[in-house]
């Protein structure tokens, strides 16, 4: 997935309010530490569980994909925080986050 340009994402929006569809807009609005992007970076999430965009690929990805599809059933806003630093818990072969920082991602839902 890329980055997306702020035209491409007001595109997308036009494009699912003509149709009539919901759509959600992830935002990155903090980091801290190490993260796979920066502040600013979007993905645009369908009601059909569509992606467009990047937040960063790989587990936080699939999180933040899963917070907007709440999102959108909810009808409701969100933020949310993530850390991507391994659970000392689980061995470094299955989870795998490498990053070692945090970044906060607001959900919005545009109808």
């Amino acid at each position: 997935m890329s980055l997306l340009t702020q035209s491409e994402v007001y595109a997308e929006i036009t494009k699912a309010q003509g149709a009539k569809r919901k759509l959600a807009v992830a935002t990155i609005v903090t980091t801290s530490g190490s993260t796979p992007q920066r502040t600013g970076a979007k993905l645009l999430v369908f009601e059909d569980g569509r992606m467009m965009g990047t937040v960063g690929g790989g587990c936080v990805e699939a999180d933040v994909w899963a917070e907007a599809r709440e999102a959108l059933a909810e009808n409701k806003p969100r933020l949310c925080k993530f850390s991507l630093r391994d659970n000392p818990d689980v061995p470094p072969d299955e989870e795998g986050m490498i990053c070692g920082g945090d970044m906060e991602v607001f959900i919005e839902v545009w109808n």
